[in-house]
C-alpha cells in the first residue's frame, strides 16, 4: 500500500479562515512550522495570501516578504519537503529559489500569462487545483450540472496544458478544490463521494478538507476550530479513494488516524 502523505498547513497570513492570523510573523510562523514537523508532517505548505472566500489580494512584494524567510529558515534546518501556496509566478520563483520544491496553485496555473512557462522553467512539482471563479466571489452562486465530471474534465485539461508547456508529467499533482467555488452540501459532498474518478485520471491527488465549511454545514454550524472530527472523517474518505496526500491543520491527530486506518486495511 502506498503511504499517504500528510501536508501540514503553515499559513503566514492575518486573515486565514482557520487560525485568524495566530501564526503571523516570522518567529510565530517558524515555531508553528516546527510543531507541524514534530507532529509528523511529510510536507509543509507555506502560504502568504489567504484564499478563503472573500479574501483580499496581497501585493506580490508583501507575499514574498512573508513566505521566503520562512522557507529559507526551514530549509536550513530540515529536510522536510516544502510547498509554496501561491498563484503568483514571482512568489513561486522566489520560494523555489529559497528552497521550496513544490508550487501549489489554486488557479491551476491560470492566474498569470507566464504561469505555465514559469512552472516548466522551475522544474518543480506543481499542484493544479480546481476553483470556479476567484476567491473574492467564488461562493456567490456556484453552479454545476455534474460536479465530479466537470472538475475531472477541468483538471485533465489543466494537466495537459501544463505538460504541453513543458512541465513533466511526474511533477503534476491534482486537487479537486473542496470548498473553492462549490456549495457546501450540494457540491462538496458529491465530489468527495466521487474522488475515485479524480484519482483515476492517473495523477497523485492532494485533498484539502481540513476545517472546511461543509463540515460545519453537516454538523449544525460547528465553527472552524471545532471541526477536527469531520476533518479526519473526510481525510479517511480520501484515503479510501486513493488520494496521495491530505492537506491539514491538525497534523498529529490526522497522522494517528491514518496510521490506524492503514493498519486496519493492511490486516484485511
Amino acid at each position: 500500500m502506498v503511504q499517504l502523505r500528510v501536508m501540514g498547513v503553515a499559513n503566514v497570513t492575518p486573515d486565514s479562515f482557520s487560525d485568524g492570523g495566530r501564526h503571523l510573523g516570522f518567529e510565530a510562523s517558524l515555531a508553528h512550522a516546527r510543531r507541524l514537523i514534530a507532529d509528523g508532517a511529510d510536507i509543509l505548505d507555506i502560504g502568504g495570501e489567504s484564499t478563503r472566500p472573500g479574501a483580499e489580494p496581497v501585493p506580490e512584494a508583501e507575499e514574498i516578504a512573508r513566505v521566503v524567510p520562512l522557507v529559507r529558515a526551514l530549509r536550513a534546518e530540515s529536510a522536510v519537503p516544502l510547498s509554496v501556496d501561491t498563484m503568483k509566478p514571482a512568489v513561486a520563483r522566489a520560494a523555489i529559489a529559497a528552497g521550496a520544491g513544490m508550487w501549489n496553485d489554486v488557479t491551476a496555473l491560470r492566474f498569470a500569462a507566464d504561469s505555465l512557462a514559469t512552472a516548466a522553467e522551475l522544474g518543480c512539482e506543481v499542484v493544479l487545483m480546481h476553483m470556479q471563479g476567484e476567491p473574492q466571489s467564488m461562493q456567490a452562486e456556484p453552479r454545476y450540472d455534474d460536479v465530479v465530471a466537470e472538475v475531472a474534465e477541468f483538471l485533465a485539461e489543466r494537466a495537459q496544458a501544463a505538460m504541453a508547456a513543458g512541465v513533466r508529467r511526474d511533477k503534476i499533482w491534482l486537487d479537486p478544490g473542496i470548498g473553492f467555488g462549490k456549495h457546501m452540501i450540494r457540491h462538496n459532498l458529491p465530489l468527495l463521494a466521487g474522488l475515485n474518478r479524480i484519482v483515476a485520471l492517473g495523477f497523485p491527488v492532494v485533498l484539502g478538507v481540513s476545517r472546511k465549511s461543509f463540515i460545519g454545514a453537516v454538523d449544525g454550524g460547528a465553527p472552524a476550530d471545532q471541526r477536527l472530527g469531520g476533518s479526519i472523517a473526510a481525510a479517511l474518505a480520501g484515503a479510501a479513494a486513493g488520494v496521495a496526500a491530505v492537506r491539514v491543520h491538525d497534523v498529529r491527530e490526522t497522522v494517528q488516524a491514518l496510521r490506524v486506518w492503514t493498519a486496519i486495511e493492511a490486516a484485511r
